[in-house]
């Protein structure tokens, strides 16, 4: 893994490269002003950084005043191969050691160095949250599955020390079964919660937008946003 730190600012959106083992994968950045930590987004199957439900979700976090880091987890070739495949996008092990060089990588830089981490995963990506928080210990803050297959994380779900939050569709009966099942192995603060009349993708009005904010309220409460403003008061 590449130890040069990236040049870039504290900006709106930055676009950055990150080196992590054999693969270099491309991210966007947004820090606010004196933001106390960085949420990493694990985007689910077959998606990537330009995910317009991760981008809105990343929006309403940076409004909490955390920044954000959306990135890809597999290389254009990876992608390419996986889209006649369908593999890469289930091997749990890959994705979660890309977020963990990723991490590796955030804290190596300037502007971030020193600043709390959070995972957000969606879909498969949440398994690989909860796989990577388990490996890295208390140097993660906080993680949040939405619509997600934390079961998927296997064994790795009773090693996970960071606060989690479930959030699951009310109509996406499946998932709520195997979110359950994970549920029961955490043995972190956690809760789950379920978005009443929303499908898997949270695509019915309002339903996204709700996501977003239970997100944001957990980050803020576990990444310092609350005590930062109360000292700030």
């Amino acid at each position: 893994m590449s130890a040069a730190p990236a040049t870039f600012t504290k900006s709106r959106r930055t676009a950055v490269r990150i080196s992590t083992g054999y693969a270099e994968l491309e991210g966007y950045l947004d820090l606010p002003p004196d933001a106390p930590g960085v949420v990493l987004f694990a985007h689910g199957s077959g998606s990537s950084r330009h995910s317009p439900r991760n981008q809105y979700v990343a929006e309403v976090i940076q409004a909490a005043g955390l920044g954000t880091l959306l990135f890809d987890l597999l290389t254009q070739t990876e992608e390419q191969e996986d889209a006649i495949t369908g593999a890469l996008r289930f091997d749990i092990d890959l994705l979660a050691q890309r977020l963990i060089g990723a991490t590796r990588w955030l804290e190596l830089q300037p502007v971030t160095r020193g600043l709390k981490v959070g995972y957000f995963g969606a879909s498969t990506g949440a398994a690989a949250a909860l796989m990577a928080a388990a490996e890295l210990g208390g140097r993660i803050a906080a993680v949040v599955s939405r619509g997600g297959r934390p079961d998927l994380a296997g064994n790795a779900l009773r090693q996970v020390w960071a606060p989690t939050l479930l959030i699951v569709g009310g109509y996406d009966e499946m998932v709520i079964c195997l979110n359950n099942e994970a549920y029961e192995k955490l043995h972190c603060e956690k809760d789950i919660r379920i978005v009443p009349c929303a499908t898997h993708l949270f695509e019915e009005p309002g339903k996204l937008e709700q996501v977003a904010q239970i997100s944001a309220n957990w980050f803020s409460k576990h990444m310092g946003i609350s005590a930062q403003r109360e000292e700030a008061a």
